[in-house]
């Protein structure tokens, strides 16, 4: 930063960027002409599409004036201290700038500094600024993620283009939300605990009673491709597991309150270990926690670790598909027996007669080998979950029975971006891109830009 920057002479600044920012809006304002001179008037259509596509040069130019103002500051700025070690500096050259913004384009002059010590250069005025060393500023990089997080790069660009008049390459938008993407930690897009605290109040029942914090985990599948340009021989596209979880509150409604969504590429082990970041934020004396997921043995283990004294519950509809897969092996492919048996056996679960289940499928004569085998198979699925199909006292209880929240957070994190039409992800690219996915749901995407423009500028002043 500058010692000592000048502040030009003893003009009100204020008196010079309006007299700029008044020949810019002249000089705008001679362009409706051709709309204005006809025999009939311009529809609105028309005055609509001429001041979209002349306003980034309106606001550019006023931008341009702003900061004619400011850089004139710095113009016979000449002798500086070193932001690393303290030395005084001479100005090496001045250097010019192009600048992208939401607001129009716009250009810099401003001068250079380097520290031979050091090793290091340096534009005081881009620091005053908080320039980002790209022509795309921050604002725009900011929209390029969150436009990116909804569609495809290509799409994306198209859609910026249209609505603002910014031009973004598709290998510059790519690299920008890369570069975004890249520095996120799930610890900066779990909400933090006050955050939490505020959604668990939205959700407590008017009658006082601790609202439910519903913990589901669950696994979906994305496409990825080994490394390599798209035009190298690199071999055909796989399908990954992508593990993920949604805390969520049941509220007075029965509506849901998300709390946090986090899905990555990854084994069970580093899910279990991102599920303690959120677990360890979570107020459990201001909530009842129920644990609800299909059978797979890596699900359980991931939330009975975080959360061990919470109710676990089997989710229905996966029970229910045993169920159907046994009725219809044993009695014919939806035969009106299949029918009646698998509605009779879900009832019973419903109404908490596990033991008269388990008694019946003991006593059951299999007509062939493959329903004997899948009988079997189902009485050890109810054996080792019987403490998780207790669906009447959750019906008391005011507890979920179905993994439907965590099922359409799969649906609308992982597959309604991953899996479009002919996407294959780099894996490392795939996964950043549904942490920033999950930082605009859980609503800490605005934390997680704040963080990304700190570091970007901590380390250009390095």
């Amino acid at each position: 930063m500058p010692s000592d920057p000048r502040h030009g002479d003893d003009a009100d600044p204020l008196a010079q960027v309006r007299q700029r920012a008044h020949q810019i809006l002249d000089t705008w304002i001679d362009g409706l002409a051709p709309l204005l001179s006809g025999d009939k008037p311009p529809t609105l259509a028309q005055l609509s599409s001429h001041m979209s596509e002349t306003r980034a040069q309106l606001m550019g130019g006023c931008l341009q004036a702003v900061l004619d103002h400011i850089q004139s500051n710095y113009a016979d700025l000449r002798r500086v201290s070193s932001p690393c070690c303290g030395k005084i500096l001479y100005r090496k050259r001045m250097e010019s700038k192009d600048l992208s913004t939401l607001h129009g384009e716009a250009q810099l002059s401003r001068p250079y500094f380097y520290c031979a010590d050091c090793h290091q250069g340096f534009h005081p005025l881009d620091e005053a600024l908080e320039l980002a060393r790209e022509v795309h500023q921050y604002d725009v990089q900011q929209e390029l993620a969150q436009l990116a997080a909804e569609l495809p790069y290509s799409c994306a660009a198209q859609q910026l283009r249209r609505l603002t008049g910014i031009s973004v390459s598709e290998h510059a938008f790519h690299d920008h939300v890369n570069g975004i993407a890249e520095q996120i930690r799930i610890e900066d897009v779990i909400p933090l605990r006050s955050e939490i605290q505020r959604r668990i109040e939205r959700a407590r029942p008017p009658n006082g009673e601790l609202p439910v914090l519903v913990v589901a985990v669950d696994g979906a599948h994305s496409p990825v491709r080994p490394p390599g340009g798209r035009k190298d021989k690199r071999g055909p596209g796989y399908w990954r597991e992508t593990k993920g979880f949604r805390l969520y509150l049941i509220g007075p409604d029965e509506r849901i309150v998300s709390v946090a969504s986090w899905h990555q590429i990854e084994n069970a082990e580093q899910l279990t270990q991102d599920l303690q970041v959120a677990a360890q934020r979570i107020p459990l004396d201001r909530v009842r926690v129920a644990l609800v997921g299909d059978g797979a043995a890596w699900v359980w283990n991931a939330m009975e670790g975080n959360f061990p004294e919470a109710h676990q519950v089997l989710d229905y509809y996966h029970c229910a598909e045993h169920i159907w897969t046994v009725a219809n092996a044993h009695y014919g492919h939806l035969t009106p027996e299949a029918h009646a048996w698998a509605e009779a056996t879900l009832t019973r679960l419903s109404m908490g007669c596990l033991s008269d289940v388990m008694g019946g499928l003991r006593r059951m004569q299999p007509t062939d080998d493959a329903a004997g085998e899948e009988i079997a198979k189902l009485i050890d699925y109810l054996e080792e979950h019987r403490d998780r199909v207790d669906y009447d006292e959750c019906t008391e209880q005011g507890l979920p029975r179905g993994s439907g929240g965590i099922e359409s957070a799969n649906k609308f994190l992982v597959h309604a971006r991953l899996k479009r039409s002919g996407a294959w992800w780099l894996e490392p690219n795939g996964n950043g891109m549904l942490r920033l996915r999950c930082a605009i749901y859980n609503g800490t995407f605005d934390r997680v830009f704040k963080k990304y423009v700190a570091n970007r500028r901590k380390k250009s002043s390095i």
